[in-house]
């Protein structure tokens, strides 16, 4: 007792950086995105789908190597594109845009169609890009 006391100024900045830690990551909880190491482990040991809801031009361009494309305005308007998406809700669906927005909120209504593992690649194709993994282009 007699350390905390004499050492209160510890104990506090422990505390404040714990305080720290825990509302940074449930402020990622909340947004449900994943970097770009978590994302090629949803691929790979889950068997994750990549959805990227750029325009078509947009995904010729470049995407990440075996996505789907979907853009967002054919997801959020007609069940045509839902044919795109698998049949199994259960798969996680690393959804990804060039940034991050229109991905956003692409997941948001994925995770209302029961797509419960319908995550955001944070910072898009260009952290992906960053991060040195795996770009293709499509012949348009």
């Amino acid at each position: 007792m007699k350390f905390l006391i004499d050492n209160w100024y510890l104990v506090l900045a422990a505390l404040v950086s714990g305080g720290m830690l825990l509302w940074g990551s449930a402020g990622r909880g909340r947004s449900g995105g994943v970097g770009s190491a978590e994302a090629v482990r949803l691929i790979n040991r889950e068997k994750g789908v990549v959805i990227d809801v750029c325009e078509p031009n947009e995904f010729a361009e470049g995407h990440v190597v075996g996505a789907r494309n979907l853009p967002l305005a054919a997801l959020s308007t007609s069940s045509e594109g839902h044919k795109q998406l698998p049949s199994n809700k259960a798969l996680p669906l690393v959804v990804v845009c060039q940034s991050g927005a229109r991905a956003a909120r692409a997941a948001g209504i994925l995770q209302k169609a029961g797509y419960e593992k319908a995550v955001v690649l944070q910072g898009g194709l260009k952290a992906w890009r960053e991060a040195g993994l795996p770009v293709e282009k499509s012949n348009a």
